[in-house]
């Protein structure tokens, strides 16, 4: 079954959520990585940092609500919750170079079997630096990336990254809309398989080879 783009990215951000646990420090990285804010289980609560200076933002504002001075990383509007926090961008790597994020969630132009992660460069295009990513996957105690499985037919989990690389085996976990890979000292493993999908169409779109866990299951949320 083929999913509007839509629905796949917010069908990601979804499953990312429940991985987050009642006061994790989180940090959402540009792009689909933000839709994870939506969907964060009701009665949990989660701590989302910018790493541009703000720590306890909120949902994106109402049409017209909008604060120009109140921006994430990528330049998008934010709300910030009671209690939230605004600081200078010295604070701000503190919070993430010291070990106090618990997870980020980061979009990824290529992943491979070991955990290495490019997600910043494409060569001739003019496009961003790599901003935070470098310090927050090395200073996040969890690092997830959130992208679609392929990019214009193009593959992106890889047996070894072809992009210059953000970082070195620091990715615990690739969620798309076609599965969830956890990645180990052994390299790849299935442990979620998307209702949309299936374990011949993952292999044929994915160039890494990978086990399948004994306890490997269907993607639900």
């Amino acid at each position: 079954m083929e999913l509007d783009k839509k629905l796949v990215r917010e069908y990601i951000a979804a499953r990312v959520a429940k991985e987050f646990h009642d006061g994790y420090v989180v940090n959402l990285g540009i792009g689909l990585p933000t839709l994870v804010a939506n969907f964060v289980p009701e009665g949990m609560e989660v701590i989302f940092q910018s790493e541009n200076g703000c720590i306890g933002v909120g949902p994106a504002p109402a049409p017209g609500q909008e604060d120009p001075h109140a921006i994430n990383a990528g330049g998008g509007f934010i709300t910030a919750l009671p209690g939230a926090q605004y600081f200078d961008s010295a604070t701000s790597f503190g919070i993430i170079r010291g070990g106090h994020v618990d997870a980020t969630v980061l979009g990824a132009l290529e992943v491979d079997k070991e955990g290495n992660l490019a997600n910043w460069m494409v060569p001739g295009k003019m496009v961003p630096g790599m901003g935070g990513a470098m310090d927050l996957v090395v200073g996040a105690k969890h690092v997830i990336v959130a992208m679609e499985h392929t990019s214009r037919g193009a593959i992106k989990i890889l047996d070894k990254c072809t992009l210059p690389l953000t970082a070195v085996k620091v990715v615990d976990m690739i969620i798309t809309e076609k599965c969830v890979f956890k990645i180990t000292d052994k390299g790849l493993v299935l442990t979620e398989i998307s209702p949309y999908s299936s374990l011949e169409d993952i292999k044929a779109t994915t160039a890494a080879e990978f086990t399948v866990a004994e306890d490997c299951k269907q993607l639900s949320l």
